[in-house]
């Protein structure tokens, strides 16, 4: 009978293509992983949920046992339209010798490799709670080895997963999603149906990576390119607790396989490109952010150029897609932490948030404010003067802005002590550049507490230097008074044109038009 399962699953991969499926391993011990798990990486929202609905394994692990003598159950689904094979409970690891173990564990990997159509959550009901409960016996078998595992558990472990893990992900039209893009944090996640399975499949693989019975040198065989591309394909899922074990997966490989790290990089890189320049959307845009900020954190200085060029081709540009709320918080970390590892990238930082400064958005704007300062607050005074020009330009529009969150945000500025200390130093600089922007908000914006906030500023600068807060005040007045004569000529010069313009029609005498105004087009 076991036979007959075994023939229907798919035959075990030729050496080649074994060595391009992949495997894990981990160096520290799963007892470690599990306390420190939720450490590893900030921002785990989800990591709750993940923890509350594990808490059950050890409690129900027992309940594969009960399975263990009941060899006639039969899976009532179909597979491409054929009667699958029985479908068969194996004994409980307690059951059997410690000679046979190794054998068991592999023949319930097996068992666990029939994937179960979740669409209908009545159909095979006894079957799937079979395999879940192996599923179940499997993660506590790993979590408590005593052996190295070899290389033919290993090929049957990733290969379990691969098969219950890699799938085509369903999800609604992009199209549709983009545009709701500031929206989709209200939205109640999309949650996938099979996931009382693929969360043990994923603590399972988690279990195996971390496990310090895993030979790393024997497991990059199995964990290879092939493997962790497909594992980043998965990142795009709606379910936002797959991305969590994802994320935590993932930041375990690039930890334990040091060989793999560059491609790892490179891959999330070519997801970022993908983002900013053809999808425009992603759902694991930002775990991925959150792996890539526990790893700058420990980049060696002096700073390579391939992470430099990382910083400018892709994490800048994270700046434009129109689904920056869904991950601009950690891609203000990791922007920060770029920058507190090398104070000399703050100006090229800053010139390039300038670069993708958003002109209609204004909830936008208001989060590129609130990085800015996260940038100026680690920047040195050096760097700051090569930018300030440009800077102050755009901040003096944002002081004008009719929106008085952006208005107000960018006088908040002025609340920080490091920046109000950069700005007070190079104030012959910064000053006359915003002055305009600040008399403009004191005399007629709508709003009182922006109005309130500008006066302040004001009597900042004209305290601490009231001479040059007097220069800028004369030649406002200067330039407002050139205005103004600007204005009123453009108005009697138009005024002309329209009496000229009337006389003409009056006598239908036709208008004559300069050939310098008006020249031929070229023959030929």
């Amino acid at each position: 009978m076991i036979k007959q399962i075994f023939n229907r699953f798919p035959r075990k991969p030729s050496k080649s293509s074994e060595n391009r499926e992949g495997g894990g391993t981990s160096t520290s011990s799963s007892n470690a992983f599990s306390s420190s798990r939720n450490n590893d990486l900030s921002g785990n929202r989800y990591a709750s949920q993940g923890a509350t609905s594990l808490a059950g394994f050890n409690s129900t692990s027992n309940l594969g046992s009960n399975y263990g003598n009941k060899l006639s159950q039969v899976v009532n689904s179909k597979l491409n339209g054929s009667q699958p094979p029985p479908y068969e409970a194996l004994p409980s690891f307690r059951d059997v010798p410690n000679s046979e173990k190794q054998n068991l564990f592999i023949r319930k990997l097996n068992l666990c490799c029939f994937v179960f159509d979740f669409s209908d959550p009545t159909k095979n009901f006894k079957e799937k709670d079979i395999k879940r409960q192996t599923l179940v016996e499997l993660v506590d078998y790993v979590s408590s080895a005593n052996g190295k595992f070899s290389e033919t558990m290993m090929q049957e472990m990733i290969k379990m997963v691969s098969i219950n893990l890699f799938r085509t992900l369903s999800s609604p039209p992009r199209e549709n999603k983009v545009l709701e893009a500031f929206d989709l944090e209200e939205d109640e996640p999309s949650m996938d149906p099979a996931w009382p399975h693929l969360q043990v499949v994923y603590e399972f693989l988690l279990r195996f990576v971390a496990s310090p019975e895993t030979d790393a040198k024997l497991a990059k065989r199995y964990i290879d390119h092939s493997f962790v591309l497909r594992l980043l394909d998965l990142f795009d899922s709606e379910d936002p607790r797959e991305r969590e074990y994802l994320k935590t997966v993932l930041h375990r490989i690039y930890g334990k396989f040091m060989v793999h790290r560059p491609f790892i990089r490179k891959a999330i890189n070519n997801i970022f490109y993908r983002l900013i320049f053809e999808t425009e959307k992603h759902n694991g845009i930002a775990e991925l952010l959150e792996i890539l900020g526990s790893i700058i954190n420990g980049f060696a200085l002096p700073l390579k150029e391939e992470h430099k060029l990382f910083l400018v081709r892709a994490l800048i540009p994270l700046h434009k897609p129109k689904c920056l709320p869904m991950y601009h918080q950690q891609l203000s970390y990791c922007i920060t932490q770029f920058v507190e590892k090398d104070c000399k990238l703050a100006d090229t930082v800053i010139r390039g948030m300038l670069k993708y400064w958003p002109i209609t958005n204004s909830s936008k704007e208001v989060m590129f404010l609130g990085e800015l300062e996260e940038v100026l607050e680690v920047t040195q005074p050096a760097e700051f003067q090569r930018c300030m020009v440009p800077l102050f330009r755009q901040i003096g529009r944002c002081l004008n802005s009719s929106h008085f969150q952006v208005a107000e945000r960018a006088l908040f500025l002025w609340n920080n002590d490091h920046i109000e200390n950069l700005i007070r130093q190079n104030r012959k600089v910064t000053l006359p550049i915003i002055f305009p922007a600040l008399e403009r908000n004191a005399r007629q914006h709508w709003n009182q507490a922006v109005q309130s906030l500008t006066l302040n500023i004001r009597k900042i600068f004209s305290d601490i230097d009231p001479e040059l807060f007097e220069e800028c005040l004369v030649k406002f007045q200067e330039d407002e008074t050139r205005e103004k004569e600007t204005k009123v000529k453009r108005e009697t010069t138009w005024q002309r044109l329209e009496e000229i313009a009337a006389v003409k029609a009056a006598s239908n005498e036709p208008v004559l038009v300069s050939p310098k105004i008006m020249p031929r087009a070229p023959s030929g």
